[in-house]
């Protein structure tokens, strides 16, 4: 019996590899981790697709409940668990399969492209990428300045920042990038430390991983203003360019 990490790639049903579906076609069971990030299509379509039945798996059932549902079913089946993007690029799907191997269960990981390798569309360089940052929603009382930190420390050694924007897909809730860059407004004129202010130049992208990906370069004070349209969206706040990336990013 075993525990199939199975990336589902950026966009839609079609994008999981022939790997993928192998590993599929054997599972008596199928959850999907809807919390980090979801994909255009619906369930009833990956399912359709799948020829499986899919089990929404939220955050607490992958951090606090596994031991009895997703990890149960791999100590009797072969069972799924489907990511979109890449499985391994959060950290709870790593803890995850470190409780499965303490409970000697057999794990596979089948990668698939994932957001922090589709930005380079953009013509960035993947490797001038610095640390990656995240922007929730905020709260009455919780409204974290950690994203504009990260900015301020990626920019200091000339590195680009990919800042990942917060889901709710139980609510129907997606981050927008005119949300993400209201957020880093609101932190700078508190701070006035002109990490981002309304004329730092930025990249907005959507939908990274479909065939038509929208992507936006220009000063925020003109992206804030813009539709970004359906999600997913991030945005990236570049450092010092390349004269190969500036030229690549002046296509947007």
């Amino acid at each position: 019996m075993a525990l199939y990490f199975i990336g589902l790639g950026l966009y839609d049903e079609k994008d999981v590899s022939v790997k993928g579906i192998e590993a599929l076609s054997k599972c008596k069971k199928v959850y999907l981790e809807n919390y980090t990030s979801v994909l255009s299509c619906s369930i009833k379509e990956l399912e359709k697709f799948y020829k499986k039945k899919i089990i929404p798996a939220s955050r607490e059932i992958v951090e606090k409940k596994a031991e009895t549902t997703i990890l149960k079913d791999a100590l009797n089946n072969d069972t799924a668990f489907l990511v979109v993007g890449d499985p391994m690029s959060a950290t709870t799907h790593i803890d995850l399969m470190m409780r499965a191997k303490q409970k000697k269960i057999k794990c596979f990981v089948i990668h698939n492209a994932s957001v922090f390798s589709a930005v380079g569309i953009t013509g960035l360089q993947v490797y001038k990428f610095g640390k990656t940052t995240s922007i929730p929603f905020p709260e009455e009382k919780w409204r974290p300045e950690t994203p504009y930190d990260v900015i301020k420390e990626n920019k200091k050694i000339g590195l680009h920042t990919l800042v990942l924007l917060d889901l709710r897909p139980e609510e129907k809730r997606f981050m927008t990038v005119n949300n993400a860059l209201k957020y880093l407004l609101e932190i700078e004129q508190k701070r006035k430390e002109k990490v981002l202010t309304k004329n730092t130049i930025c990249i907005a992208c959507a939908r990274l991983g479909s065939q038509q990906p929208c992507i936006k370069y220009g000063k925020v004070i003109d992206l804030i203003k813009q539709n970004f349209g359906k999600p997913m969206h991030c945005l990236i706040i570049p450092g010092k360019l390349h004269f190969a990336e500036k030229e690549a990013i002046e296509r947007f």
